[in-house]
């Protein structure tokens, strides 16, 4: 595939996230929004013309066994990312799926299966990874500006209005606040310490649904870092970072997953702000990262790889478990 290679993408799901990576493709050179798929095919089409997408479709088997499509973006609930990942793979298509990647470990694992025995592309959409900001925060750390790191201080909370019928509040859906917004954290501690070897989590569930709300993490990177995490539905703070290191800190400036800037500070207290470049739609950054891929050849991007993807969600998995025997308590 050459590099003006058009590559033609199709979308599953008309919900927010549809919506947002529609917008993206729009400012992505040589792509192609050819189909946009939902179970409500009303829907479907509405978003076609909103979005000027040449074919809609009440069937996302139909929108995966298209011809004229390269890649699917998954952007259906996380219950439903295994399902519909693998039937977009088993058609033979590229596929970026959402974050989480799926619900646990068992479902990323059948998929990745999947992907290497069809030998498809598949990339879990953690567009934080491929923002400017990021990519000169890890160059920074790469560099050791700041030695070794020690520590990670990271989190956020928010309050949603509480709707039953949300899948933040459906756990048969995938709810809860780990897999909604604690997954950038663990996914940011992954890739700035390396893996993970141990997990201490405790917090509380949801009483109106059974979903976990007000989550406490410590994870032991193999390298000997701790990130002390937390993510919660019952307060207000925007989710920023601190990097401790052994010749000084950074400090990530809010919001975290797609941060405008952030300052290093020296052992002698000195400081200097840094950012990338943020210009335009912020999701249009991993979709360049899939071309790039797609037209190498490869079956996986080196920055969100498979394996790695795998680990966090087992991460995840740990989490959750601990945090409900925690919140039954």
């Amino acid at each position: 595939m050459s590099a003006r290679e058009l590559i033609r993408w199709g979308i599953l799901g008309t919900g927010r996230m549809a919506r947002e990576f529609a917008a993206a493709l729009a400012e992505v050179e040589n792509a192609q929004l050819v189909a946009i798929a939902s179970r409500n095919h009303a829907r479907a089409a509405e978003q076609a013309r909103k979005y000027n997408i040449s074919k809609s479709f009440g069937s996302y088997e139909q929108l995966a066994h298209q011809q004229d499509i390269d890649v699917v973006y998954v952007a259906t609930p996380p219950a439903l990312h295994k399902d519909h990942a693998a039937l977009c793979l088993q058609a033979g298509k590229a596929v970026l799926c959402e974050k989480p990647f799926t619900v646990n470990a068992s479902e990323a694992r059948e998929l990745i299966d999947i992907a290497r025995a069809r030998r498809c592309f598949l990339m879990e959409a953690m567009w934080t990874r491929f923002v400017p900001t990021v990519l000169a925060l890890h160059r920074e750390l790469q560099r050791g500006t700041i030695g070794d790191i020690q520590l990670v201080v990271a989190g956020g909370a928010f309050i949603p209005d509480f709707n039953p019928n949300y899948y933040l509040f459906r756990p048969e859906l995938g709810g809860g606040v780990m897999l909604d917004a604690g997954v950038y954290l663990v996914s940011m501690a992954s890739m700035l310490c390396g893996p993970i070897a141990q997990v201490l989590a405790t917090g509380d569930t949801d009483s109106r649904c059974a979903v976990d709300a007000h989550d406490a993490v410590i994870l032991r990177h193999t390298s000997g870092a701790l990130a002390n995490l937390y993510v919660s539905m019952r307060g207000r703070c925007a989710p920023d970072m601190q990097i401790i290191g052994s010749q000084g800190k950074i400090t990530v400036a809010a919001p975290l997953f797609c941060p405008p800037s952030f300052t290093i500070t020296d052992a002698d207290g000195c400081s200097r702000e840094l950012s990338g470049e943020l210009t335009g739609n912020p999701y249009r950054h991993q979709i360049e990262e899939v071309h790039t891929c797609l037209r190498a050849d490869r079956l996986e991007s080196t920055s969100m790889g498979l394996d790695e993807t795998l680990a966090i969600m087992s991460i995840l998995d740990a989490i959750r478990t601990q945090i409900s025997r925690a919140g039954l308590k």
